[in-house]
């Protein structure tokens, strides 16, 4: 089978793709033949070498793998081979096959795209996760940074599912904003020009934000803090910036919170809310409650440009890889 992995940090040049045979679950393990594999931003960072964690070398791509079930370890019980799941897959998730723990899979209903099903790996789990995180009340003013990304634009959605009364979506371009708009967001604000922060601020009538949900991190955290409302609270995951400032509780004395969250630590310490969650989620993208912007779809062998694509900043919502 076919596999992408890489032996050097670099640009997207250093992904390979390379035959190897294929691999065989272990207990508690299935094997999913690929239909299309969910490619994240994060994923440009570990194959530079920039992630905030370590990445050892030789590795290959995590990815959002939905596809059928061609193989079950000894202890599976929650699936059958032939049953069509979605997983988030770490490492050697860009290939024709890929073995993944039982324990997060997602069955996908009849009928849902592949767009939608690969949601349900990761990013769809993550939004929701990260917004729980950010103890939404009911009237809650909501800013969602990032929010044409493949996080993001479901976040912009699943506030209001969660009580958001206002939700504010920032992007970096006029034809992001224009998405972020489409898909939810009451206010879009471009946070690449000067002042964006004011512009929120003034969307707030000067009252703050309750919920920040930032992916960015560097300067534009820093100003999140000083846009949160008494009690608001700033939710950090990911540094699509390649920065994470360092912050002083002075900058909290003002009864503000910043924290982080992360989908694996979810699904560590409240994996029956993360199920919850996901049985949630699926019954918002089969009844079209929670849509799922397609941005490009490419064959497997176009890792590369899939993400140079991600990294250029240029993509609007999903990218896909098609084995």
């Amino acid at each position: 089978m076919r596999v992408i992995r890489y032996h050097s940090y670099g640009g997207p040049e250093v992904l390979t793709i390379e035959e190897t045979d294929v691999p065989q679950p272990g207990p508690a393990e299935v094997l999913i033949r690929a239909e299309a594999i969910g490619v994240n931003f994060v994923e440009t960072q570990r194959r530079r070498g920039s992630a905030p964690f370590p990445t050892p070398l030789p590795n290959a791509p995590h990815g959002d793998v939905v596809g059928t079930v061609v193989a079950a370890g000894a202890g599976v019980t929650s699936v059958g081979v032939g049953d069509r799941v979605a997983a988030p897959v770490a490492g050697e998730a860009y290939a024709d096959y890929a073995v993944t723990d039982a324990t997060f899979l997602a069955p996908i209903p009849a009928g849902l795209g592949l767009a939608e099903a690969s949601v349900l790996a990761s990013p769809a789990q993550t939004a929701l996760c990260t917004l729980k995180t950010g103890q939404i009340k009911p009237g809650d003013t909501v800013l969602v940074h990032a929010a044409s990304g493949s996080i993001g634009h479901l976040a912009l959605r699943l506030a209001k599912v969660l009580g958001a009364g206002k939700v504010i979506g920032t992007a970096g371009s006029a034809r992001k904003l224009d998405f972020a708009r489409e898909y939810g967001a009451d206010i879009a604000v471009d946070y690449s020009a000067p002042g964006w922060a004011d512009r929120v601020r003034a969307a707030t009538d000067g009252c703050g934000v309750d919920v920040i949900i930032d992916s960015v991190g560097g300067d534009v955290l820093r100003q999140g803090i000083g846009l949160l409302a008494p009690f608001g609270r700033l939710v950090f995951y990911g540094a699509a910036s390649g920065d994470i400032p360092r912050i002083s509780p002075m900058e909290l004395i003002g009864l503000q919170f910043v924290t982080g969250s992360s989908l694996w630590a979810w699904w560590q310490h409240r994996p029956d809310e993360v199920r919850a969650g996901l049985d949630q989620l699926t019954g918002l993208l089969a009844s079209g409650g929670l849509r799922v912007s397609l941005g490009t779809t490419l064959a497997l062998t176009e890792a590369a440009k899939a993400h140079q694509l991600i990294e250029e900043r240029g993509h609007i919502g999903r990218v896909l890889l098609i084995p």
